[in-house]
């Protein structure tokens, strides 16, 4: 399987001649089907927003696919990368990057370390973004307005793309690791859970308001399973499950997922005209930890790009840093081969741990309702 994956990967790098490439003309049919893309959430999806509004991606974050930093928190390609690819469209450029961008096809509003609810915490403080969700669906609508009058055709999308377009949200984990960063108990952290869902729902209707009418919904991941969390938040032997997850804060996740599907089918009552899909993302990556060796993968847990300890994971050596060891300076760079690997640098996935969660969520396996990606949204664009 790894063979074909970097078979398909060096194909596709030939293919690429930079991160807003057009679709193939076999491709036409698919991007029809729609015609943009917007996406919201955090580092998960993030096409270099973080990257131009604060501190630059730095090499060996793009070394597989890019082979050099182009914003994006991994190794290559992300999930939105890979949707993108499926629905032949272009990837999306951040809105908050003003460089090579081009947004006729949607634009991207996700941001890493972003939540869906405000923080009193500030960035260098230790908090999260200030482009929280609330801020996103600010710019989306500012964006909206903008495009109105047929002013730099080539360079926006037409007005009647934003009803056609699929609107994805990928935000969450963010807000459970702010809770337990801030040194919340996993209960605590549940307590305040349909307050944060409260404002997501907030913001699908206010997209829905401003035309939007089909919704890719993820859900949070198993944030128990991630260096960065077991590295900060070590538990014990009985709190540890078969794949080497911490339970107490997949709890949390999972509690989170409930609340989110029950906000689901909620929305869909509320807003007659849209087709909502839920995708379990949670039980994708879950299915890749627990299962790596099966699916090809080694070590699911310890971070490919980082520094130190049981995880190859510390805050004060991330991946691209460079540290103290013996008294010499050392470049914390990358594994030998990330397309083995399911952890990038400790809190995000490498390209081919990305690649397998969108082949396996397109197929509609994992989604509610369980339709392909392609032909996902039937409700409103008949196939």
């Amino acid at each position: 399987m790894n063979a074909n994956n970097n078979a398909a990967a060096n194909a596709n790098r030939n293919n690429v001649p930079n991160r807003n490439n057009v679709p193939h003309r076999d491709e036409e049919n698919k991007s029809q089907r729609f015609p943009a893309i917007y996406s919201f959430g955090d580092s998960n999806i993030d096409t270099g927003a973080a990257s131009a509004a604060f501190s630059q991606v730095t090499p060996p974050n793009g070394e597989t696919f890019f082979h050099k930093p182009v914003g994006r928190p991994s190794d290559g390609r992300l999930t939105i990368d890979f949707i993108a690819e499926r629905l032949g469209q272009p990837y999306l450029s951040a809105y908050l990057d003003s460089l090579g961008t081009k947004f006729s096809r949607g634009a991207n509003f996700a941001v890493s370390l972003a939540t869906i609810r405000p923080s009193s915490k500030s960035l260098t403080g230790g908090g999260p973004s200030p482009f929280y969700l609330d801020v996103q669906v600010s710019q989306f609508q500012q964006f909206k307005n903008r495009t109105q009058g047929g002013i730099f055709p080539d360079f926006l999308p037409n007005n009647d793309h934003f009803a056609r377009a699929l609107y994805v949200f990928d935000v969450g984990q963010n807000d459970i690791g702010l809770g337990l960063f801030s040194n919340q108990s996993p209960e605590q952290i549940k307590a305040d859970i349909p307050d944060i869902i409260s404002k997501f729902s907030n913001n699908v209707q206010a997209v829905y308001g401003l035309g939007g009418r089909s919704f890719w919904i993820h859900n949070t991941g198993p944030i128990g399973c991630f260096p960065y969390i077991l590295t900060s938040f070590p538990v014990n032997a009985s709190q540890t499950d078969p794949a080497g997850c911490a339970t107490p804060y997949n709890d949390v996740s999972q509690f989170f997922n409930q609340k989110l599907k029950e906000a689901v089918l909620q929305l869909r009552t509320q807003l007659p005209l849209a087709a909502i899909t839920y995708v379990d993302i949670y039980a994708v990556k879950y299915l890749l930890i627990s299962q790596a060796n099966k699916f090809g993968f080694q070590q699911p847990l310890v971070a490919c790009c980082g520094f130190g300890g049981k995880y190859n994971f510390t805050f004060s050596a991330r991946c691209g840093q460079t540290t103290t060891v013996n008294g010499r300076p050392f470049f914390v760079g990358s594994c030998p081969n990330p397309s083995v690997r399911i952890s990038w640098d400790g809190s995000h996935f490498t390209e081919a741990a990305n690649k397998f969660v969108v082949d396996k969520i397109a197929t509609g396996n994992f989604t509610d309702p369980p339709i392909p990606l392609q032909n996902a949204c039937n409700r409103v664009f008949p196939a």
